[in-house]
């Protein structure tokens, strides 16, 4: 007999190659229809599978978010025979689940087009309404490649040839179609219900290489329940009205070109609104930390030493003086290779070393505003958000084991005040703990979790109304256990921006050191802040998450004084003078148009507040402000205006300052 223990602790005899099935039918029968999957010691598996020793096991739901992955899993498998059957000749080749969905690779004379969707998504549901079962069976590699060959399915084959010898080769079938796939599954097609949707089609190389045939992906999503597949339709829908490429244009702050893939291409007004958050984050820095500078350029030697060049180098981008380019045989020449800078921790650390260090001026907190370069493929990139050149808000402290959970704490209320600031509210906090590949001692790496697991404690006590805390087992970097920041915008979406990094690593291999209260050379820790990350990516979260309409502060153009009619042109003139004097961000109007023609085109540039000024106001020496997003109108003295629109212009750390 064999022992299955339950989530609730109990546990129960079973005969060896007991199913799940069969387990959850002895204990209720609508435990066994409402299941749909089980987990073997934490590992999600078919229901059907068999239990040949002790094991913990425990029953999940459709409605578990668990089960979200399968029904995508099975729906990618039912799109795949709704295509077939309605394609004849079309061959399949991988269909994996992605965030928010799935996609299946075909292999077809004419591509995919969204015109197809509708007879798909039909037949999908034909399929799921015959509620087939899913039936694993293990397959040897000569009849999976005899079955896939005789069919024509030579992509099928090819996977096939590539799976181990030692691994089971798996065979999943609902009713007459079938697939070479791990799993699990569902218990059956039915299960999947409605809520799936087909997106969208695009070409895909097969298994990434241009070398190789182009395949037609179709894209999808699916969910548990309607309502959440509403939801992401109109969070979708939300985030394309938000989408920063489309409002950047609008508000004329940036370009790319072809000449300069994955760089930006600052407008007056984007560089405005970049140099005001610049601004921000240095007098949020300036109280604790000193501002460096280190080279974009360097000797690849250094990298070598950093471990970057072993680890990193596809991802980097090497450079030679033309001369050396030009004449590559030439001895007189500089051969010299070099690297654009990816990161800015090993110019620090180089900053750190030039001179003696004691453990009297530690902590040390270097800040950086550092332009990085890195490569990204093309088809990666996307707007400011991933692109090759971007400013690191990079700073790195070295102190002793002793000042580290102090230091971690103190970067992590600076981080959530910074959040704050910007309209964040809820934020997640992970701790990310040893990856299986790792330098260092098992002895500091408990060290440094235990640290790090404290500080998430008292996060969690201090902040526990703003954020969420979780652990990501094994997901640290190599050299060290990290903090990730995740904020949450105003659509719901996820970024991961923040991050603090314990470093042992970095520091021992350019031998950096510090004298300690004994005399003694030690290694520093080296902790790896970041709040923005990118600060170009942070400025396009900035824009989507408050569409477009940023408050006051950030604005790069803060006030439009526009007039009715030209009586008011020379009023116009002076209020602009009298507001730059004061500190915002003001322009001026006065072309022959008609009111309701500029409102719309400074509307759609998003400029917060306009000041509409006709004969009366040039008279009364008032304004009549309207907002962005408002049909409404408030008439105001201008003194009193000026500083309504100044005091409510004042960066929040300013102001903070001034109370």
């Amino acid at each position: 007999m064999i022992s299955v223990t339950f989530p609730d602790g109990a546990a129960r005899a079973y005969e060896p190659g007991v199913s799940g099935l069969d387990i959850a039918k002895s204990i209720s029968p609508s435990l066994a229809k409402r299941t749909v999957a089980m987990t073997i010691d934490g590992a999600l598996s078919d229901l059907s599978d068999k239990i040949e020793r002790d094991a913990k096991i425990e029953f999940v739901s459709r409605d578990d978010p668990r089960a979200l992955e399968l029904i995508r899993h099975d729906a990618a498998h039912v799109m795949a025979e709704a295509v077939q059957a309605l394609f004849p000749g079309t061959q399949v080749t991988i269909g994996p689940v992605i965030d928010n969905g799935f996609y299946y690779d075909f292999q077809r004379n004419a591509p995919f087009t969204p015109e197809d969707f509708p007879a798909i998504e039909k037949k999908m549901r034909e399929i799921i309404a015959r509620d087939k079962p899913f039936v694993k069976e293990v397959w040897s590699r000569d009849e999976a490649i005899r079955h896939f060959a005789d069919k024509g399915e030579n992509f099928k084959v090819e996977l096939v040839e590539a799976i181990p010898a030692d691994q089971d080769l798996k065979i999943y079938k609902q009713g007459d179609w079938l697939d070479l796939c791990r799993g699990p599954h569902m218990t059956s097609t039915g299960k999947i219900g409605d809520a799936f949707k087909l997106m969208k089609v695009a070409g895909a190389y097969w298994r990434g290489d241009s070398s190789k045939p182009m395949l037609s992906r179709i894209y999808a999503t699916a969910f548990a329940k309607k309502e959440d597949l509403e939801a992401y339709l109109h969070q979708l829908e939300e985030a394309e009205k938000r989408d920063h490429r489309r409002l950047g244009r609008e508000m004329d702050l940036f370009h790319f070109q072809e000449e300069a893939p994955g760089a930006i291409f600052w407008h007056p007004k984007g560089w405005s609104m970049f140099q005001t958050l610049v601004a921000y984050m240095r007098r949020r820095l300036a109280a604790d930390y000193q501002e460096v500078n280190a080279p974009q350029v360097m000797d690849k030697s250094l990298w070598e030493t950093s471990g970057h060049w072993g680890w990193y180098a596809e991802n980097m981008f090497a450079v030679k003086s033309a001369e050396a380019m030009i004449h590559p045989e030439d001895p007189d020449a500089d051969q010299r290779v070099f690297a654009l800078k990816p990161m800015n921790c090993p110019g620090h650390v180089q900053i750190f070393k030039h001179g003696l260090r004691s453990y009297r001026e530690l902590p040390l907190r270097f800040a950086e505003f550092g332009v990085v370069h890195r490569y990204e493929p093309s088809g990666a990139m996307h707007g400011v958000m991933r692109v090759r050149a971007f400013t690191q808000d990079d700073a790195h402290i070295f102190c002793t084991e002793d000042q580290l959970a102090d230091e971690c704490m103190k970067i992590n209320d600076l981080i959530l005040s910074v959040y704050r600031d910007f309209g964040f509210g809820k934020i997640v906090v992970k701790l990310s703990t040893r990856p299986e590949k790792r330098v260092g001692t098992d002895a500091m790496w408990d060290h440094a979790e235990k640290v790090m697991m404290a500080v998430l404690d008292r996060i969690k006590a201090e902040h526990g109304d703003i954020i969420e805390t979780a652990l990501n087992p094994g997901e640290g970097a190599f050299y060290g256990p990290k903090f990730e920041y995740t904020l949450r915008d105003a659509i719901g979406r996820e970024w991961q921006c923040g991050t603090t990094q314990v470093d042992f690593n970095l520091p021992e291999r350019f031998g950096a050191f510090y004298i300690d209260a004994n005399s003694e050379k030690t290694p520093p820790v080296m902790v790896h802040r970041a709040i923005c990350g990118s600060l170009e990516r942070f400025l396009g979260i900035l824009i989507e998450h408050h569409a477009g309409h940023l408050p006051l502060w950030l604005s790069p153009v803060q006030i439009v004084v526009a007039t009715i009619t030209q009586e008011a042109d020379d009023y116009a003139h002076e209020i602009v003078a009298l507001a730059r004097k004061a500190g915002l961000r003001a322009e001026v109007d006065t072309r022959n148009e008609k009111i309701n023609y500029k409102v719309r085109e400074h509307s759609l540039a998003k400029i917060p507040a306009m000041l509409v000024l006709g004969r009366k106001e040039a008279a009364e020496r008032t304004v009549s402000i309207r907002r962005l997003g408002s049909q409404a109108q408030q008439s105001m003295g201008l003194d009193d205006a000026l500083a309504a629109l100044r005091d409510e212009a004042t960066p929040p750390d300013v102001k903070r300052e001034t109370v």
